[in-house]
């Protein structure tokens, strides 16, 4: 079920799938952090444990574990627009 904060991710995929089973995804986190997305280089405040750059639309996720700093934040991807 839920091993507390001591699982290890080795990407943000993990991370994302991690939040989707447990529900944590758009919950918001104790505090924003600002992150410079990787791929466009737009600065923006993560507000939910799954946020994305407003810019390129870069998924971020961090587990509300680890959401006290942003090294532990990971790039999880270019958000699904659905379409298609």
């Amino acid at each position: 079920m839920h091993d507390g904060c001591s699982g290890e991710f080795k990407s943000g995929q993990e991370i994302q799938q991690k939040l989707h089973s447990m529900g944590f995804q758009d919950q918001f986190m104790p505090m924003p952090m600002l992150i410079d997305c990787e791929k466009c280089g737009e600065s923006f405040d993560m507000e939910t444990f799954e946020d994305e750059c407003p810019k390129c639309h870069m998924l971020y996720v961090v587990t509300p574990c680890h959401a006290f700093d942003a090294a532990n934040v990971k790039a999880a991807g270019v958000k699904d627009s659905g379409e298609g």
